[in-house]
């Protein structure tokens, strides 16, 4: 009987959502209309800022890999999850699901990677005014940007290899919109402990890192802005808040998701929190990044004005 139950895994079954028939079709038009929303939006925001000689900032350079990856990342995903709704269900071989977790996580971390540039943007531009154009050449962006794929690419090659050296057994059920890896750590069976350690000590150089840089990059904005005269302060921070707000967004679902402890997760709130990271923050960046900056909406508005006069 031990035997039978230690089967091993050759395929799994994503079953997100399964438990409610009467709201797969519902949910499958709602996560349909914001994976589409997603796509225009970051679409637009990179043809926004290849457009425009004023976006050609290292900023908005920044911010166009940052869009790519958003669209990237939730295609990774929500085609599969729109899948799970239809179908109440989708079967998927061990080579794909190893697959989707390497390039969902390979995207995820450039985007971490990237926000924390980002940061460390807004502190050249703040802290060190006479020297940003001269430090961030267009030479200097690029070999910021290719070292921000190629750590996210040796993070995640560590992760995948040692995620699907694991042994799986029993049930093959992941109740997830994806392959990821709290719900693939339900399914382990045997010794585990290297695998796990390597895919922690990998995974620190990606969130825990990308977050010290952020926090760091601030606080000397901080500091800087304290220096200035009190009536100025408001109008000079306001210049970092649309990063602020995509910052607090992306990593506290990623910290509520991946930082905690396996007996604190919930099956049901992790597949919440999923979708807001997967669907929902990317639809919301090219918001967050328009609507409260002036250059964004300036060159925007020009675009419409010459469709018009055309």
């Amino acid at each position: 009987m031990a035997e039978m139950n230690l089967t091993l895994v050759t395929e799994f079954l994503l079953i997100a959502f399964t438990e409610y028939p009467e709201w797969a079709l519902p949910l499958f038009l709602l996560f349909l209309f914001m994976y589409l929303i997603t796509l225009l939006g970051n679409l637009e925001m990179i043809i926004l800022i290849r457009m425009d000689h004023q976006l050609h900032a290292p900023m908005y350079f920044l911010l166009s890999h940052l869009a790519f990856m958003d669209i990237c990342y939730s295609s990774i995903t929500v085609p599969q999850m729109l899948a799970v709704l239809l179908e109440h269900g989708a079967a998927l071989f061990y080579t794909r699901c190893a697959a989707q977790f390497f390039l969902f996580n390979f995207f995820g971390s450039i985007d971490c990677y990237l926000l924390a540039l980002m940061a460390y943007d807004r502190y050249l531009a703040m802290c060190q005014p006479l020297l940003y154009v001269t430090i961030l050449t267009q030479q200097a962006r690029l070999s910021l940007v290719a070292g921000a794929y190629v750590a996210g690419l040796i993070s995640v090659l560590v992760r995948t290899v040692s995620a699907f050296t694991l042994s799986f057994c029993g049930t093959n059920e992941i109740d997830f919109i994806f392959c990821d890896l709290p719900p693939l750590l339900k399914l382990t069976c045997g010794e585990s402990y290297t695998q796990e350690l390597l895919i922690i000590v990998f995974a620190i150089f990606v969130i825990p890192a990308s977050m010290v840089m952020i926090l760091v990059s601030y606080l000397f904005i901080i500091v800087a802005i304290m220096g200035i005269p009190a009536g100025s302060r408001a109008k000079t921070f306001s210049t970092c808040t649309s990063h602020l707000t995509a910052v607090s967004l992306f990593f506290g679902t990623l910290i509520f998701m991946y930082l905690r402890g396996n007996s604190d997760q919930s099956s049901e709130k992790n597949r919440v929190v999923s979708v807001l990271y997967t669907e929902v923050i990317p639809m919301l960046n090219p918001l967050i990044y328009s609507l409260r900056n002036r250059e964004v909406k300036e060159a925007l508005r020009k675009i419409l004005n010459r469709a018009k006069l055309s």
